[in-house]
C-alpha cells in the first residue's frame, strides 16, 4: 500500500500532465482537505518531490488568497541537452543533485527505469566510499561517462 505522500505526488503529477501549459495552481488547504491530511503534509510532498533538480519550479504565495504554483521544466533537446548536462554536472556533483538529474532524465524518458536505477547505484555515496571533495569529483566523472554512453545511442 502506498503512503499519503506517494498518493499526493501522483495526483499532482497527473494534473500537471493534463495541463496544456505544464503548470498547476493549488490551494494547500483545499488539497489537504481533499486528502484528509494536514497542510504541512502538502508542504512536505512539494518540497521533497517537486524540486528544481527533479525538473519542477515551485512558486508559493502565502495569505488568504495564497496558492502554490508548480511548473514542469522540460529538458532541452539534443545538443542543448548535452550542454545542460555538462553545465549541471560540472567537475563536481553532490548526491542530491545527481539523483535529481537522474530523476529528471527518467521522467523525461531519456533514461529507462533500469538505466536510472543503475546510475543511482553507481553514484551513491555507499558505492563511492572516498572522502569529499574527491567523491563529488568521481561522481561527476562517472555521471558524464554513463550519460555519454546512454544518450549517445
Amino acid at each position: 500500500m502506498r503512503n499519503i505522500s506517494d498518493i499526493i505526488e501522483q495526483y499532482l503529477k497527473s494534473i500537471l500532465q493534463e495541463s496544456p501549459e505544464g503548470t498547476v495552481e493549488i490551494q494547500r488547504n483545499d488539497l489537504a482537505e481533499q486528502f484528509s491530511c494536514v497542510p504541512s503534509q502538502i508542504n512536505y510532498v512539494i518540497s521533497t518531490r517537486f524540486t528544481l533538480e527533479k525538473g519542477f519550479l515551485v512558486e508559493s504565495k502565502r495569505g488568504g488568497g495564497g496558492y502554490i504554483r508548480i511548473q514542469r521544466i522540460e529538458l532541452p533537446q539534443h545538443i542543448a541537452l548535452q550542454q545542460h548536462l555538462h553545465h549541471t554536472i560540472g567537475s563536481m556533483i553532490d548526491q542530491t543533485v545527481a539523483e535529481g538529474l537522474i530523476y529528471q532524465l527518467e521522467e523525461s524518458r531519456f533514461l529507462t527505469k533500469r538505466e536510472a536505477s543503475l546510475m543511482r547505484a553507481a553514484v551513491s555515496r555507499e558505492c563511492l566510499n572516498v572522502k569529499l571533495p574527491y567523491r563529488d569529483e568521481l561522481r561527476a566523472r562517472i555521471m558524464k561517462a554513463m550519460l555519454i554512453s546512454l544518450l549517445g545511442k
